[in-house]
């Protein structure tokens, strides 16, 4: 039987337009479907999709949405039912949508009413001899495994950070848009949407879109040159950092292990930023580790990371050994106190907080 594909996409309420995760998912999709030999059909859910459908349009032959302020914002009985309803009316055999959290949520309830399967997580899709292949990370990303299903329709929600993006080789056209209903009854629509609420910028330390990743190791909070610990010194020097670099904090086992060992820890620093073997693998173009030894399970949470930089005292730590892209020997206080003096001249601190 030929494959049919179904890129599935919603909007980001808060700018009506596609976040970069749903971008890099519909790059895999036009891929395989190119690859399939099969057409490329897009589904939007949203406020009003109109201009995004319109810079699709080269790349779709068919275009659905379903459309209006129940669909804004997430909530899993509008979600579901939006899925369902794009579903039946474009009788895909697969769907390839971003692994977002409102998507994660809504569409393993989708796929079970259409007697489909769901796989989550996906890192990359092939097509050999016109079967398609999809492949994820088990076990703390040590183990690729190779999938395939004989079920339809079977739904792939594709991680972030593991493909480029989406962009138009022609100008925007306006887009012939296939309206869909998807009724919601009383029943369904019992859980409304009230706002959102989020940290204060310098508050926020994970952060999956950021260019820079920035893992802190337990040196910072052992004892400095002068034989004292400096940890609330450490604290406002990384705060600084991340606030005025948009980075993404990172941290070492050791380091978040400290508050059960009773020693002086970075209080901001929680077992959800450990990045490594037993904790993250992040996928950010850059990063530059400090105070980290650069030990094997260290490294193993960095096998992502494009360009590697570390910032250590001991010329011989695990960073040197090729682990590393650049080394730089050097006390790591010194030198994020020169970088934040940097960034301070080349750009403000900017204040954003989101609430209602």
């Amino acid at each position: 039987m030929a494959e049919s594909i179904l890129f599935l996409a919603h909007l980001e309420p808060s700018k009506g337009e596609l976040p970069k995760i749903a971008c890099e998912a519909l790059h895999v999709a036009e891929r395989s479907a190119r690859e399939l030999q099969c057409l490329l059909t897009v589904a939007l859910i949203g406020a009003d999709v109109q201009l995004v459908a319109d810079n699709l349009a080269a790349a779709a032959s068919r275009i659905l949405a379903v459309t209006g302020a129940d669909f804004a914002h997430p909530r899993y009985a509008s979600d579901a039912a939006a899925v369902e309803a794009l579903c039946k009316a474009a009788n895909p055999s697969i769907v390839i949508a971003p692994a977002t959290s409102r998507f994660l949520r809504a569409i393993p309830g989708a796929a079970a009413r259409l007697q489909g399967r769901t796989d989550t997580h996906i890192s990359s899709l092939a097509v050999t001899d016109g079967v398609l292949t999809a492949r994820r990370w088990f076990y703390r990303q040590r183990l690729e495994g190779a999938i395939q299903r004989q079920v339809r329709p079977w739904f792939l929600l594709m991680d972030s950070g593991c493909s480029e993006p989406w962009s138009a080789t022609t100008n925007a056209q306006a887009a012939k848009l296939e309206m869909i209903e998807a009724p919601l009854t009383d029943n369904l629509k019992r859980t409304r949407f009230y706002g959102l609420r989020a940290p204060a910028r310098d508050e926020q330390t994970i952060r999956p879109d950021a260019k820079l990743l920035f893992v802190a190791g337990a040196g910072w909070t052992k004892k400095q040159s002068d034989g004292q610990v400096h940890a609330s010194e450490a604290e406002a020097f990384i705060v600084d950092f991340l606030r005025n670099s948009g980075a993404s904090l990172g941290s070492s086992k050791s380091l978040v292990d400290q508050t059960a060992d009773k020693e002086a820890v970075l209080t901001f620093m929680t077992h959800l930023n450990q990045v490594g073997q037993t904790g993250s693998t992040p996928r950010h173009p850059k990063g530059l580790s400090t105070c980290c030894h650069g030990e094997e399970p260290h490294v193993v949470g960095w096998r992502f990371i494009k360009e590697r930089r570390a910032v250590n005292i001991d010329p011989n730590c695990g960073w040197a050994r090729g682990k590393a892209d650049v080394l730089y020997v050097a006390d790591a206080f010194q030198v994020l106190a020169k970088l934040n003096g940097l960034l301070r001249e080349k750009a403000p601190a900017e204040e954003v907080t989101v609430s209602t």
